[in-house]
């Protein structure tokens, strides 16, 4: 299908596509890895819910592309409605396709600093990571005053993050680099390579070391080489968490770990049981076809038939066989447990993603023989740490909030006792 000789233009009909309905012919545009995550149907109560808040749509407004990221470029289209307006968000690539779709507000908060940072008391610059083709960008904060201080290198989360871990408003790794830096910590953080390369992904032969290991090694070599950095600790979060114990096997040098919020269940096991969760939570997001789908391809992952030639699309998330077989064979814990470093473990009491229930147990069980290692429960935190009160939802991540000040402290005090 021809949508346009540009990628503004490829939006514009996109959008004109789900104003008429014809949703099917918009998911016949996802990549591979976008329609593996967006059930059938997802699309279309998406799109009824929003304009059943918004109103009917009375026009369309010029599509807004920012400059190109890799071989992507981000396209905003605004859509008038009688109640209010919204923007459609699509990250298109050079064939039209469709790597990133998105219903958001018209006009999103923009991020503010949180109340516990004070930029004048840290300085930041860019760094780059890797070279050619395999290079990410980052940015090193680094508190001001003398002495020597302890370095942090942050990993994100599960997915295509920018070094920020950016989701609608909220930054919450920025706000830990800020509110680390005022502590007295310098801290590095980077885009993932499938941030820059969503396509890397979906590679033949890719697996979770490949997403990670490779630039977080040299993040913290980079680190170690600021001569008031005396130490350098890894801080993870979500899958950063999980894989923090296979980076500092990569890299001995690590000084300990932070693991926040860091997932122990299986991930395509995790998948299911977060999809049943949101069919009652946010029902316009999964439907019951959707859980059914994710267990289907959680037991082709489960399959001792599993082999890197069954194709992606039958596996969750639409990642490689390879992926998967890294994942099946990965214990977190076990890894943790055979390192002879300290850790803080930390985990959102709301937290509906990886959870008190689910994922703290094995933490609790695989180390509790060890005396340098922290567990602490925020009761209040949700999965990106933010506080709050009742369940956590979805659409609570794109309210404006920031890390709960009492989680940077406890960061920043642990840091400091280890010296």
């Amino acid at each position: 299908m021809n949508l346009g000789p540009t990628p503004a233009a490829a939006a514009t009909a996109v959008v004109e596509m789900l104003h008429e309905g014809r949703f099917d012919e918009v998911e016949a545009l996802f990549a591979p890895p976008l329609r593996a995550v967006v059930p059938a149907g997802a699309l279309r109560a998406a799109w009824t819910a929003e304009t059943g808040k918004h109103g009917s749509v009375t026009g369309f407004g010029d599509p807004v592309a920012e400059p190109a990221v890799a071989a992507l470029v981000r396209v905003g289209v605004p859509v008038r409605c009688e109640r209010g307006d919204l923007t459609v968000l699509m990250s298109v690539d050079e064939g039209g396709l469709l790597q990133g779709l998105q219903l958001a507000p018209a006009t999103s908060p923009a991020w503010t600093p949180p109340p516990y940072a004070d930029p004048a008391t840290f300085t930041e610059h860019e760094i780059t990571l890797g070279a050619g083709s395999s290079a990410v960008a980052g940015t090193l904060t680094m508190p001001k005053g003398p002495g020597t201080r302890p370095g942090v290198v942050l990993l994100s989360g599960g997915g295509p993050f920018d070094r920020d871990e950016t989701s609608g408003p909220n930054k919450p790794l920025k706000d830990l680099a800020w509110g680390l830096a005022c502590r007295g910590v310098a801290v590095l953080r980077f885009d993932k390579i499938t941030h820059g390369l969503p396509e890397t992904a979906n590679a033949p032969g890719f697996t979770m070391s490949d997403e990670y290991v490779p630039h977080a090694t040299a993040a913290i070599r980079l680190l170690q080489q600021e001569s008031t950095v005396d130490q350098v600790f890894v801080l993870g979060h979500s899958m950063g968490g999980k894989v923090a114990p296979r980076v500092a096997l990569a890299e001995p040098a690590v000084a300990g770990l932070v693991i926040m919020a860091g997932d122990t269940q299986p991930m395509h096991h995790a998948a299911v049981r977060v999809a049943r969760h949101l069919t009652t939570t946010a029902p316009w997001l999964i439907d019951q076809g959707a859980v059914d789908l994710f267990t289907r391809q959680a037991a082709n992952v489960d399959s001792p038939d599993l082999s890197p030639a069954t194709p992606a699309a039958d596996l969750p998330f639409g990642f490689s066989a390879s992926y998967w077989l890294d994942q099946r064979g990965y214990d977190p814990v076990a890894a943790a447990a055979g390192l002879d470093k300290p850790m803080l473990i930390l985990q959102g009491g709301r937290d509906y993603q990886v959870t008190v229930e689910d994922d703290l147990p094995r933490w609790r069980t695989g180390l509790t023989h060890r005396p340098d290692v922290t567990i602490r429960v925020h009761d209040a935190a949700d999965h990106l740490f933010f506080p709050g009160t009742g369940p956590s939802t979805p659409a609570s991540y794109t309210e404006p909030n920031h890390v709960d000040p009492a989680v940077v402290d406890d960061i920043a005090d642990w840091l400091r006792a280890r010296r």
